[in-house]
């Protein structure tokens, strides 16, 4: 196979990046690609994400749900709260239990 003698032109990341910014064809697995390949990076640090539900607003509405759940389950876990009025006695019932189980194992020792 003979390669071919022409002109070649090279492609710069920042003109991947400027074309990447115009066009609407492509899926986000292909536009990821040209990015890794040619280096351009994201279009903007502050440039908001793309939505997984797109314009599908049933389905917008199942993602905040679960969203929502899944936040509210990492602050119980982890003890965060979002005011700051509750009382600490709700929280003390939960380390009642822990206290209670640390001290069963440490008796099993």
């Amino acid at each position: 196979m003979e390669r071919k003698v022409g002109s070649s032109t090279t492609v710069t990341s920042k003109e991947v990046k400027a074309a990447l910014e115009k066009t609407q064809t492509l899926t986000a697995e292909e536009e990821k690609v040209l990015r890794l390949r040619h280096g351009a990076g994201a279009p903007s640090k502050s440039a908001p994400l793309p939505r997984a539900a797109g314009n599908n607003e049933q389905l917008g509405d199942e993602l905040l749900l679960i969203e929502m759940q899944l936040m509210k389950a990492m602050r119980e876990r982890t003890g965060q709260t979002k005011s700051a009025s509750k009382p600490k006695a709700a929280a003390t019932g939960a380390n009642a239990t822990k206290d209670k189980i640390v001290r069963a194992l440490r008796k099993k020792k």
